[in-house]
């Protein structure tokens, strides 16, 4: 069950993050993008999907880290639309960063020990 939240939210990850490369911003109609923006989102992405194949130590850990890191995100776009002049976000992005570190806080510190 982890197993497939993790390559859900890889999966999820990866797509936006290639989305943010061939379309324009704001993809879709909703989420602010720019080149680093999308480097996370591949790179989260990738590690994610690296730590479905590397068992379920490590999946809770990154889970916890990138539960915090996303929470982390969330909050301070909510705050600096901006991030510090790194990347612009908007409501949607904090959303699904909110969605993002719920779902990792989950696997990583709630989660049944599947």
């Amino acid at each position: 069950m982890m197993k497939n939240i993790y390559l859900l939210l890889a999966a999820v990850l990866v797509i936006v993050g290639m989305l943010g490369f061939v379309m324009p911003s704001p993809v879709l109609g909703m989420f602010e993008v720019n080149t680093l923006h999308n480097i996370v989102h591949l790179t989260t992405g990738a590690i994610t999907l690296v730590a479905t194949m590397r068992g379920l130590g490590v999946m809770r850990t990154l889970g916890r880290i990138f539960g915090i890191g996303y929470l982390a995100v969330a909050i301070v776009g909510f705050v600096h639309a901006d991030l510090f002049g790194l990347m612009h976000v908007n409501l949607a992005d904090n959303l699904l960063h909110s969605a993002l570190a719920a779902l990792f806080v989950y696997v990583g510190f709630l989660g049944p020990p599947w």
